[in-house]
């Protein structure tokens, strides 16, 4: 049997599950755009197909927030009782490994690397990647996201610093085009791809949901996934809270985990501007993120097994 086939034939049950789901048409976009669209089977690559059909992300000791996207054991259940399928795409802290784990990715053979990192922060711990890997910067903020973290002192400061900045990721406008543009070269790019920021969990937590939210994963499955970087990055945290406590005191140090964590109240900041500012998610994909329903339908194709 050859493997050109299977992969038509995955698609061929993907795409009557979808579309048994209704999937195909976006309940969100204008009367123009809600009709079926047709299927560019002729290239199955193009869909992501070509990818592994489970690949186990491993466990990076010197990337502790890289994960897959699918999340773990056999995929996240997201529309029509299709898995997300594994080893398509992956996210990351700053991609520094060491020699061992730079090994590790190697044998992913990733074709793609998105940065959503500032200059500063790309200049200030610079990635190293497997050979051969494409990479591209993609501007996801309009200003620097350490902000004014300096006058933070109480915890409710802490979080209600983040959820602004949750709240500004759906809103603001270069925000909207970076994860627009995102979205469409996840799409448009073939094979393995990975995404990241320095610690791959804010913006690279919202293009995670995104991806989720679009497979048809549930939110409560999707904050459920978000909180996980408490679980992976665990030691480095609680690493960097013994130094601020040893230089500014225990009380000051657990201000700041609240930054250097996630707090499911973040992530639901985010959901809630999208809520009240989208008639719904296919709204915002669409008349936010500037994608079109081809784009849209592609990454369903992907992420969907």
């Amino acid at each position: 049997m050859s493997y050109r086939p299977t992969r038509l034939r995955r698609a061929a049950r993907t795409c009557v599950a979808l579309a048994s789901a209704g999937s195909f048409v976006l309940a969100g976009a204008s009367a123009a755009t809600a009709t079926p669209i047709g299927l560019p089977f002729s290239g199955s690559s193009e869909l992501g197909s070509s990818a592994p059909a489970a690949v186990v992300a491993p466990r990076l000791a010197s990337v502790d927030n890289f994960r897959d996207v699918a999340g773990r054991e056999a995929g996240y259940i997201g529309t029509g009782g299709l898995h997300v399928r594994q080893g398509v795409f992956y996210r990351a802290n700053a991609i520094t490994p060491s020699a061992e784990d730079l090994a590790t990715l190697e044998s992913l053979h990733l074709t793609a690397v998105y940065d959503l990192r500032t200059e500063a922060e790309i200049a200030a711990n610079p990635n190293t990647l497997p050979s051969g890997v494409r990479y591209e910067k993609i501007q996801v903020l309009a200003a620097d996201p350490s902000g004014d973290v300096a006058s933070i002192a109480a915890k409710e400061q802490a979080l209600a610093y983040v959820q602004s900045g949750y709240r500004s990721t759906v809103s603001d406008s270069v925000s909207r085009a970076g994860f627009g543009e995102l979205l469409t070269q996840l799409a448009d790019t073939p094979g393995a791809q990975i995404f990241h920021c320095t610690a791959g969990k804010d913006r690279t937590g919202w293009a995670s949901a995104l991806l989720l939210s679009i497979a048809g994963v549930s939110r409560e499955t999707i904050m459920e996934d978000y909180l996980l970087t408490n679980e992976y990055s665990a030691a480095s945290i609680d690493a960097k809270v013994a130094r601020i406590a040893a230089a500014k005191g225990q009380e000051y140090a657990e201000v700041y985990r609240l930054l250097l964590g996630v707090d499911a109240s973040y992530l639901q900041a985010a959901f809630d501007e999208l809520d009240n500012n989208y008639e719904s998610f296919d709204s915002y994909l669409v008349d936010g993120l500037g994608l079109d329903v081809e784009t849209i339908i592609k990454l369903k194709l992907k992420l969907l097994v």
